[in-house]
């Protein structure tokens, strides 16, 4: 039996060259920033729907203050002072209305009956209810 020997000497074969690759660098940049894109247009959507069915005190203070009857004396009286309190610290001015107002309700108050508003008490009524905005 005759040996086979692989030992030839090559001389045209050259040493493995290592190749850049960058499609794994490209594949991880964009799927990033597909995330980064798609987290920040699900941030602004969950952000819009929250801000518009947002519950607004104020507002609802303000629609209960304009639409009050002031016939009930009993109650308006309470209920301006209670909803009225709302804006009371928006300004100065504010304030001052909102003491004149409850120093003129007081009366009103904690009676079992009471009369109809007088002309003093609704002026500062009026005055109030027209300083106010949500």
């Amino acid at each position: 039996m005759v040996q086979q020997q692989f030992d030839i000497p090559l001389h045209d074969i050259k040493p493995l060259v290592p190749i850049e690759e960058y499609s794994f660098t490209y594949l991880v940049t964009l799927s990033t920033l597909a995330v980064l894109i798609i987290s920040a247009l699900l941030y602004l959507l969950i952000r819009w729907f929250l801000k518009r069915n947002r519950f607004s005190l104020r507002k609802e203070h303000l629609k209960i203050l304009t639409e009050l009857d002031l016939g009930k004396t009993k109650e308006s009286a309470y209920a301006l002072t209670r909803y009225g309190e709302t804006f009371k610290n928006d300004t100065p001015r504010h304030q001052m209305a909102y003491k004149e107002m409850f120093e003129a309700l007081t009366p009103y108050k904690y009676k079992k009956e009471v009369a109809d508003f007088d002309t003093q008490t609704m002026h500062f009524i009026e005055i109030y209810q027209g300083m106010l905005d949500a």
